[in-house]
């Protein structure tokens, strides 16, 4: 997938997140401190911060077509929608599907839906594979979740799964 199609995922999947209130991007250290009330560490070097994303923190490979987000919606007040709902909320506008895994998994202490599947977006002809995680508490809706060509998705997983593992509230 060429850089130009990628960026066309990339704001296919953004389009679908919940926007958070617009403030800087706080990163010290290595970890990301929201306006929200969570942090989260940067899987390594490798990544680096898309300035103009729409979600909290999105991001993206400097080598490769691949991309990871997080963000947390807090407007609203807590949701009484299930997660498997919010997370094909997440998905709205994916073409031809096809789920490889999908459930619900205990994610740092709570409940969360997660899913890996293949897809294509709106304007974009190459497949994406994407692995997602959606969880909240009692304030907000976190969203996590990571894109890549499916010839690449294995390849940077386990970045993502660090990513993930490092998510604490305050």
């Amino acid at each position: 997938m060429r850089t130009r199609e990628w960026g066309a995922v990339v704001v296919g999947v953004l389009a679908t997140v919940a926007v958070a209130g617009c403030a800087g991007k706080r990163i010290q250290d290595g970890v990301y401190a929201s306006p929200t009330g969570y942090r989260i560490a940067i899987p390594g070097a490798d990544w680096i911060l898309a300035e103009e994303s729409r979600a909290d923190l999105e991001l993206r490979h400097r080598a490769a077509p691949v991309g990871m987000l997080v963000n947390g919606a807090c407007d609203r007040g807590p949701s009484r929608v299930t997660l498997s709902v919010l997370a094909r909320q997440l998905l709205a506008g994916l073409r031809d599907r096809e789920v490889v895994e999908q459930g619900e998994v205990a994610f740092n202490g709570r409940p969360a839906a997660h899913a890996v599947l293949f897809g294509r977006w709106p304007g974009a002809g190459e497949r994406v594979q994407l692995e997602l995680y959606v969880t909240r508490d009692a304030r907000c809706v976190y969203d996590f979740l990571y894109a890549a060509p499916p010839a690449l998705f294995e390849t940077w997983r386990d970045d993502f799964r660090r990513f993930v593992e490092t998510f604490a509230t305050e």
